[in-house]
């Protein structure tokens, strides 16, 4: 008896979707492999999962976007935008643009100049001579900045001279003013005690004279 004919639907439960999911995506992975074995062609397969997990296969020697640039090319479909189409060549035009950057840098430092002309050192000069120009407006900035934080410097350390000599002779006239005080209340002290009794005249012994 043979096997039932399967209805092509969504499959409601949960779990028995992602086990066809699984089953049927490495199904199709083993056929895209078989086929690109067996016939020498070029497969590129790429599976996103309803939660967004991407599975992919690439046959042998074969990139996607090489791929991906044959498709455009034989279909006539876009798949970017046309400032992307020429990519290859915007990372070679990348490439030797670093390259010359780094050639006027070594040349900036004084490297590789035996092979340059006359005609060619002269913008070297100037872009040195334009830095020197440049270096020295800095160090003179440097040197105003510093001029003036010694000043302002200077001038806190008198204001906190001046305030800690006052405070100095604050002290010593407050010192002098308590000595004084003290003076006047040792003096201002004999007069000022009471007299509790005073004292009577010798007076003789009148039974021994008798």
């Amino acid at each position: 008896m043979g096997r039932g004919k399967i209805e092509i639907k969504r499959i409601e439960n949960s779990t028995n979707r992602q086990v066809t999911f699984s089953k049927r995506r490495n199904g199709i992975i083993k056929k895209a492999r078989e086929i690109s074995v067996l016939c020498e062609c070029e497969v590129s397969l790429v599976i996103f999962s309803s939660l967004g997990k991407m599975s992919e296969y690439c046959s042998p020697n074969t990139k996607l976007p090489k791929i991906l640039e044959k498709y455009q090319q034989n279909s006539g479909k876009r798949l970017w935008e046309a400032k992307h189409e020429n990519l290859s060549a915007e990372i070679e035009r990348i490439k030797r643009e670093n390259d010359n950057m780094q050639i006027e840098l070594r040349h900036l430092k004084g490297e590789d100049l035996n092979s340059l002309h006359p005609k060619e050192l002269i913008p070297i000069e100037e872009a040195l001579q334009n830095g020197l120009t440049g270096v020295r407006e800095k160090q003179m900035d440097f040197l105003k900045m510093m001029k003036k934080n010694e000043r302002l410097m200077e001038e806190e350390n008198k204001r906190l001279t001046y305030l800690l000599h006052h405070q100095q002779l604050a002290m010593e006239g407050n010192m002098r003013d308590m000595d004084l005080g003290y003076q006047q209340k040792e003096r201002a002290y004999p007069s000022q005690m009471p007299m509790t009794f005073r004292m009577q005249p010798i007076q003789p012994n009148l039974q021994e004279a008798k």
